[in-house]
């Protein structure tokens, strides 16, 4: 608990004196979009009686936008300062999410919504992640991949409990323009921070850079293992965002989903994601991160043998938030080592490892919606915990025996080395 609160209270010069965590919250909107396309959209289509499958289309198509914004990142490292694309992605957030919640009759342009919605939501975690990740000290990483994590589940959190109550009870404008504007809160902290100079280019010239950049990255060993951690499901956990319209299964009541999703996903989301600088202190992060995969996947199975009852609900989307976001913090903690520092195209890097990273997010939901269609939560528990432990077995193995990366090495230095900057 002690390294935490060292890393809370740590501040960093980007600019003027900000604290690790205050930097951190600025990719809010991620949780907040997140939270209206993967807990609010199921919940609302399910209780109009949109098939399952339906929804798992809708949410999976809105979760494309997680990985697809790599194509366009490029555009982050040319003409403007990562500070102007953080203001100008947050904004695009607002009115997105604002669009997205008035469109939650028309099943038609709400999975474009909401793949537009993320698309800009991950720019502005690419803008912010580049800048911060390309000036801090390496020591900041994991710190700082823990913050922005805490943000996105406390983001999801707080956005869970205010949207269902305000679709539920309120007109959906007013739930509109409340979800709409939490979007703006992030713009506050960006404005705050004063950036270093940054090296424009022009466009014609970033692509030719980014596309040469991208090839000295692919013939580096410890890159290529990275990407192809990332890319597997070795600890995706889409299982978390299927269980929100599964309430029904555990005979769940939309009050105790709301709190779950708010209060139990929030406080999972922050122990899950501050676990990581700590824990990064003493094992290597590739390590971790693939403990981290298996220890979800032997929990996910265990469902199997459980009572279909609101407390197993309750435990299951608790447990399954803890293993996500911690997950993510200790990807993040990989992708923000493996941008380097001083980089000027450090927020394209950013997006096309976070896109890796988020990849199978995405074609993970889409499997476990088309397992629960074929079989219920049985097929669905046995896909997810399956491929997420056949994933992590085989990871380990290549590790081991094949490229064998020393067990003991110290975890910035593990984290280094995958990200292909040692």
């Amino acid at each position: 608990m002690r390294v935490l609160l060292i890393a809370a209270s740590q501040e960093v010069r980007v600019g003027r004196k900000l604290p690790v965590w205050l930097l951190g919250l600025a990719n809010l909107p991620l949780g907040i979009t997140g939270a209206v396309a993967l807990l609010i959209t199921p919940q609302v289509l399910a209780a109009r009686h949109v098939p399952e499958t339906t929804i798992a289309n809708i949410t999976t198509f809105g979760l494309a936008g997680t990985f697809a914004f790599f194509l366009v990142a490029p555009i982050l490292d040319v003409g403007f300062s990562r500070k102007t694309y953080a203001i100008a992605m947050s904004l695009c957030a607002a009115v997105l999410t604002f669009l997205a919640v008035l469109s939650f009759s028309a099943v038609g342009i709400l999975g474009l919504l909401l793949f537009l919605s993320l698309l800009v939501a991950n720019l502005n975690t690419s803008a912010i992640g580049g800048w911060f990740g390309s000036v801090l000290p390496s020591e900041y990483d994991a710190p700082l991949g823990g913050w922005f994590t805490v943000a996105n589940f406390g983001g999801f959190g707080l956005v869970s409990i205010l949207g269902i109550l305000l679709v539920n009870h309120e007109p959906l404008w007013v739930a509109a323009t409340v979800l709409a504007v939490l979007n703006f809160i992030p713009v506050i902290i960006i404005v705050s921070v004063q950036p270093p100079t940054e090296d424009r280019r022009r466009m014609i010239e970033s692509f030719g850079r980014f596309g040469s950049d991208l090839l000295q990255l692919a013939r580096r060993s410890a890159v290529r293992r990275l990407l192809l951690v990332l890319a597997l499901p070795c600890a995706s956990f889409a299982l978390t965002n299927t269980l929100g319209g599964l309430g029904g299964d555990y005979h769940a009541s939309e009050k105790l989903i709301a709190a779950i999703a708010g209060i139990g996903v929030t406080l999972a989301g922050i122990f899950g994601s501050l676990s990581v600088p700590m824990l990064g202190r003493r094992i290597p992060l590739l390590a971790l991160y693939l403990a981290i995969g298996m220890i979800g996947g032997v929990s996910t199975l265990s469902l199997l043998v459980l009572p279909h009852t609101p407390a197993v609900y309750t435990f299951a989307f608790v447990v399954q938030n803890v293993w996500q976001s911690a997950a993510i913090a200790t990807g993040n903690a990989l992708v923000l080592a493996g941008i380097g520092k001083n980089n000027p195209l450090a927020s394209t890097q950013f997006a096309v490892l976070t896109a890796a990273m988020c990849a199978p997010i995405t074609y993970m939901q889409w499997i476990d919606g088309r397992a629960y269609g074929a079989g219920g939560l049985t097929r669905l528990y046995v896909t997810d915990g399956g491929l997420d432990l056949a994933a992590c077995l085989v990871m380990a193995l290549l590790f081991l025996f094949v490229w064998k990366v020393p067990a003991k090495r110290p975890a910035a230095e593990t984290a280094a080395a995958a990200a292909g900057i040692a």
